[in-house]
């Protein structure tokens, strides 16, 4: 079993590199970058040599190319010679004047020296000269610019390498925070122990609270990337954890109010207070002595995963509560009523396109039963997750209605159930020991994928009834051209599956005896 699950890992490992990477090639060298302007009003506001940096910075920050100013390096160089005082520094301004003059500027010993800087590396060297009208002025200004696109085998390594992050007391860089500590403290807002630090990003390290999942940890963070499109500059971790609704107001004490019962009309978490070493104005410092603020705002719905997790958990397990025991009806009353009826419910799920039945669903549930289409709209948001929970079960039903029906009869049709009746075995009896078992088990390898898969939510449905989930994120992101998104959503479902294969393959060992992962196994 070891060896196994060894080879299945270092596999899984394997193969979601490969994944990954594949992605990456697609999005960040195979499709035309300039997409990502699409939907950018900044662009129309750009002319000239200003426009093409402006396209530059946005390759680099997206992730596309490495990119040197001659700018930025001449004021670095100068600064650590001169200090602060660089810019009335007479060879700072004769650096700063080379590039203007077309015919010169290789001349200039800073020019060389930033050229051969940046060519020993590999970089493209490129001067976008100076602009002026047939007056004079000026139209745009000159710019030596260095860029090199980033190598795609680069790129994946430094994704996974970047990939996760430890907090530590030294994260916090102010001289003036000579306390640093990890520690374990009485939580008075939880009423519970919390492990809380000083020089750390966060306060919170590890805490306690009523909102699921009830133990939150900030000592290990999953670094993603960031959404640059969808999502102007946000975490991709916590586009995953947003979350929804309105902003939750409550009656809570400020850090420096803390067990003395003064309490203030709030929406933050200050569980998630993490350290702001800007300068702080006297009300901001009184409230928050150590400096941990910038808390973030609670929410009255469920975050993204977690309302596609709660749809798709709650279909899935009416999923097996209905499609089980209805397809193990079928095999029992074959080409009966009963029978017959499963069938057509099956040929109709199957045939009907899924858009077609979900609008048909939504409008009896809507007309006939009153209730809430669109999530937004739903007055009581309990009721807003029945139809999207009842139209993504719909289908799944039929589908393990069939496939149980047909394990079934395959089952009594075998040699060893003929022997077994001819031994005088009850029809029950016969159901309870040998069919039931071994139909059960083509279908025990696909219950992990089915209750792993409820996190990714379902693209249609919940589109259909505008469920702020985890399942529009993907075409929303390829929609967008949000290439680390893309990336990130890559990584989540081949993660998923991956790990709800290997759960698939264990549950199967463990339920059927015949199955053996070890050496000697059949």
């Amino acid at each position: 079993m070891k060896k196994y699950l060894l080879k299945r890992i270092l596999f899984s490992i394997f193969a979601l590199f490969s994944v990954v990477g594949i992605v990456m090639v697609l999005v960040y060298s195979l499709i035309d970058r300039s997409l990502i302007f699409a939907n950018d009003p900044t662009i129309a506001k750009k002319a000239n040599n200003e426009l093409e940096i402006y396209k530059i910075q946005k390759y680099e920050k997206y992730g596309y190319l490495k990119y040197y100013n001659y700018d930025t390096y001449i004021a670095s160089k100068y600064q650590a010679k001169y200090g602060d005082e660089y810019t009335t520094n007479a060879e700072y301004v004769a650096a700063s004047k080379a590039i203007s003059n077309e015919q010169t500027y290789l001349s200039n010993p800073d020019v060389q020296e930033f050229i051969k800087t940046y060519e020993a590396d590999r970089f493209t060297i490129q001067l976008l000269p100076q602009k002026k009208k047939s007056n004079g002025a000026f139209l745009s200004k000159a710019y030596l610019i260095a860029t090199k696109d980033i190598n795609p085998i680069t790129r994946l390594f430094k994704y996974f390498g970047e990939m996760f992050k430890f907090e530590t007391i030294h994260d916090v860089e102010d001289p003036n925070l000579t306390d640093r500590y990890v520690r374990w403290e009485w939580d008075k807002r939880s009423n519970m122990p919390a492990l809380v630090g000083s020089g750390t990003t966060h306060k919170y390290l590890i805490y306690f609270d009523n909102k699921f999942p009830f133990v939150h940890q900030n000592i290990l963070k999953i670094n993603l990337g960031k959404s640059y499109v969808t999502y102007r500059d946000v975490d991709l971790t916590e586009v995953f954890a947003q979350a929804t609704g309105e902003a939750l107001f409550e009656q809570q004490e400020y850090p420096n109010d803390l067990g003395t019962g003064v309490t203030h009309e709030t929406s933050y978490d200050f569980h998630t207070v993490t350290y702001n070493s800007a300068e702080l104005s006297p009300i901001e410092i009184s409230m928050f002595p150590d400096r941990y603020t910038l808390p973030t705002q609670q929410h009255s719905g469920l975050s993204r995963m977690a309302n596609s997790f709660s749809i798709g958990i709650i279909s899935t397990i009416l999923v097996y509560l209905f499609g089980l025991p209805l397809g193990v009806l079928m095999a029992l009353r074959k080409d009966k009523l009963a029978d017959k009826l499963g069938n057509f419910y099956i040929i109709f799920i199957i045939a009907v396109p899924s858009l077609a039945y979900i609008f048909m669903f939504a409008s009896i549930g809507m007309n006939i039963f009153g209730l809430p289409y669109k999530f937004a709209t739903a007055e009581v948001k309990f009721m807003a997750y029945i139809l999207p929970t009842i139209s993504l079960a719909l289908p799944a039903i039929g589908g393990l209605m069939k496939w149980m029906r047909r394990y079934m009869i395959d089952q009594m049709n075998s040699d060893y159930v003929k022997f077994a009746r001819s031994q005088g075995l009850s029809e029950g009896e016969i159901f309870s020991k040998h069919v039931s078992p071994n139909a059960f088990i083509y279908l025990v390898h696909g219950i992990p994928a089915d209750i792993l898969g409820a996190l990714t939510g379902a693209i249609i449905t919940e589109r259909v009834y505008g469920v702020p989930g985890v399942g529009a994120l993907l075409t929303d992101a390829i929609t967008k051209s949000d290439n680390s998104l893309i990336v990130a959503m890559t990584l989540f479902y081949t993660t998923l599956t991956i790990i709800s294969l290997i759960a698939g393959d264990l549950l199967l060992a463990k339920y059927d005896p015949r199955i053996s992962f070890t050496q000697g196994g059949n």
